[in-house]
């Protein structure tokens, strides 16, 4: 369950159902305008209408999170990696 607080989400893991859809745009539409909302994905926004399903509700909840948000996009390696690398560099 998401805290009125803060809400961390990870974002297109898998499609929504209707329930999940409908949630989601109710938990953004209370928040919209009052709270920060953090949404971190691999999924390009160009694939949530896709990922969200519905095309009336996709709108909806892509109206609300990209139109007032700013975003950043990192390229490169996970730290997975750079921090597995690292540890391998270490041990030899």
């Amino acid at each position: 369950m998401l805290s009125k607080k803060s809400s961390r989400l990870g974002f297109g893991l898998c499609k929504l159902d209707t329930a999940s859809r409908l949630m989601f745009l109710e938990l953004l539409e209370d928040r919209h305008g009052l709270k920060s909302t953090i949404i971190t994905s691999q999924l390009p926004v160009s694939s949530w209408h896709e990922m969200i399903g519905d095309p009336t509700i996709a709108d909806a909840i892509c109206d609300r999170l990209i139109n007032s948000s700013y975003r950043i996009e990192l390229n490169g390696d996970t730290l997975r990696k750079v921090f597995k690398a690292k540890e391998a560099t270490m041990e030899t």
